[in-house]
């Protein structure tokens, strides 16, 4: 049996030994901090927050130690993975970082930074959910492609895609931790924006559990009950079923105010002149 392999096995699944820069690795080497340039497609928006500022103490204590993977560019060399780590190093004032080179296509330079930033877990929701649409959006890989290469469910893939789908203010939910991963993604899951309105509240309002919005959500899917003729149209419709039943033929009255129409169908030339007979 083949052993699969999956790109979710970080970068220590696609660089031997990537955490050792001493002794013979001519792959590696320490590259000035100003001649690296970020990623465009980097999937990671934000940076500043509490862990970071602890990477920039221990990188101005004791440098980077793991390395860089960057292509070659004219002027120097872009990221592909490991910008969290660069951004530290500028900030901690370190003048070179180790890097290994890589030469890669757009596409996979984007597949490089999304597996290191799922293996980190530096990705919120919305960001990995991004990452995934970029990485689709060529079309050289399909959902199931992506999610054997990633070491996923396609399922995963999908429910993450979902929350692109979400209105704004419900991903801003989502990132400021008001809704859970769960609930962000049973509210996706239905089809119009007044019924995830709906749920959304309910679940910040009474503090509903997965469960329970799953179950709502179910109540919001179901079909509604019809609304009830008024008695006025009850009436007509009777009336056009007594005439139907008179003339042996279909027959609808519509009313608006006080006027309205009476149409009889007829569907050949005898029938017409039976009609009219019987009207006469």
């Amino acid at each position: 049996m083949t052993k699969r392999k999956a790109l979710g096995k970080g970068l220590s699944a696609l660089i031997p030994d990537a955490n050792r820069i001493e002794g013979d690795q001519p792959s590696f080497f320490h590259c000035p901090v100003h001649a690296i340039e970020p990623n465009p497609a980097q999937p990671r928006k934000t940076f500043d927050h509490p862990e970071f500022d602890e990477l920039v103490a221990s990188v101005r204590e004791k440098g980077v130690l793991t390395p860089l993977l960057v292509s070659r560019t004219r002027s120097g060399y872009r990221l592909i993975a490991g910008e969290r780590r660069w951004r530290a190093a500028q900030r901690a004032g370190v003048k070179t970082v180790p890097v290994v080179v890589r030469e890669t296509t757009p596409a996979e330079a984007l597949e490089l930074a999304l597996v290191e930033n799922i293996h980190r877990k530096d990705l919120n929701p919305i960001e990995e959910a991004e990452a995934y649409r970029q990485c689709l959006e060529d079309g050289r890989l399909t959902q199931e492609t992506l999610a054997r290469r990633l070491g996923k469910d396609r399922t995963t893939i999908t429910n993450m895609l979902r929350l692109l789908t979400l209105p704004p203010y419900i991903q801003e939910d989502l990132l400021e931790q008001r809704l859970s991963m769960g609930h962000a993604r049973v509210i996706a899951g239905l089809k119009t924006a007044r019924d995830q309105k709906t749920l959304r509240d309910l679940v910040l309002k009474k503090g509903l559990t997965v469960r329970q919005a799953e179950e709502t959500a179910r109540r919001l899917s179901s079909p509604r009950p019809a609304k009830p003729p008024a008695e006025e149209d009850e009436t007509l419709l009777a009336l056009a079923d007594n005439l139907k039943r008179s003339l042996g033929t279909k027959v609808e009255i519509q009313k608006r105010g006080r006027r309205g129409r009476i149409t009889i169908h007829f569907y050949s030339d005898d029938e017409l002149e039976r009609l009219l007979d019987r009207l006469g």
